[in-house]
């Protein structure tokens, strides 16, 4: 099969990027998109840059974006990603990091994020004199998918939260964050899940799905942060922070009415209650205007859930059943 490859070629950092393209024979469904890439440049150009090494899915070195689409170009066969009625293979650098050189990106901020969240066991609990530290099944097992990550960069090539804010670490980091939480033998959990809840992390995630999507080895990032926040809110000692509100806000609305009346959701969330009247005064204007565009519902307007106590029981019995 006669396959044609847009390949994404920029030179350096500050050139512009430009796309060339590649006639080149495979069959689909035993060649892969780095076999296609080493038969470039190997026959056809010799300058054309890429990262590789394991070529079994294990380095993470060789994730790119192949038709749109993070994901590993050893583990991806030219039939998977081609569809139906493609005509072109379009193979590209990594999203939210720099290029160095055509789909080589530079990855310092992708490994500055991942220490931002201290992934290691911490050396204290380490230190043991004659025995090892030994787990059980169970516990290793609560900890395996996110061991598993390679660190390859395809979940952040494809997060929409760090595509538009440098403070957010990352699906990456966050999946090596429980990774360490979810380990027995650490012995700093409290100061992690405070950690944590900080601005950067867990909260700052948009829920979009996408890591979960492309991840290669199904460490399913999206999953791991979600037990992370799991353990933020089961912790009372911290200070309630405004994602913390958000949540409890929308749980408590949902308990009162079965569904929620955005006409009381804004007035909690962000005045408590009219106790913080400045930031009342802050929502008034872009109330008024939600109001008048029909949004929201007046408050008269408002009707109950048929299902209100069905769901304020069904909630209740579950938040029982977890305090157990």
């Amino acid at each position: 099969m006669n396959i044609t490859v847009k390949l994404h070629r920029q030179p350096s950092r500050t050139s512009e990027p430009t796309y060339q393209t590649f006639e080149i024979e495979a069959d689909p469904t035993r060649t892969t998109v780095l076999d296609v890439l080493i038969r470039i440049q190997s026959e056809q150009d010799g300058s054309v840059g890429f990262r590789r090494n394991c070529r079994n899915a294990i380095c993470g070195s060789c994730a790119m974006r192949i038709n749109g689409r993070s994901g590993l170009a050893c583990q991806k066969h030219i039939s998977e990603v081609m569809g139906e009625h493609d005509t072109e293979l379009v193979i590209e650098p990594m999203q939210n990091l720099p290029v160095i050189k055509d789909l080589i990106v530079d990855m310092t901020k992708f490994w500055d994020n991942l220490h931002k969240v201290d992934p290691y066991v911490s050396t204290a609990s380490r230190q043991i004199s004659k025995t090892e530290y030994l787990q059980t099944p169970a516990q290793r097992a609560k900890l395996q998918a996110a061991a598993n990550c390679i660190l390859c960069g395809s979940c952040y090539s494809e997060c929409n939260s760090a595509a538009v804010s440098d403070r957010f670490v990352g699906p990456h980091a966050l999946a090596k964050a429980y990774r360490v939480m979810a380990d027995n033998r650490d012995d700093r959990t409290e100061e992690r899940v405070e950690k944590y809840n900080e601005s950067g992390f867990v909260w700052d995630c948009t829920r979009c799905y996408n890591c979960n999507e492309v991840c290669p080895v199904e460490v399913q990032p999206l999953d791991r942060i979600s037990q992370i926040k799991h353990e933020i809110l089961a912790n009372r000692d911290l200070p309630e922070s405004m994602p913390q509100r958000h949540r409890h806000t929308l749980l408590d609305l949902v308990k009162e009415d079965g569904w929620i009346d955005e006409s009381k959701f804004a007035v909690r969330l962000v005045s408590d209650d009219f106790k913080d009247l400045k930031a009342l005064l802050g929502i008034f204007p872009v109330g008024i205007r939600m109001l008048l565009s029909g949004k929201i519902p007046y408050p008269w307007q408002f009707k109950k859930s048929e299902g209100a106590a069905e769901t304020k029981a069904l909630i209740e019995a579950i938040a029982s059943a977890k305090n157990k």
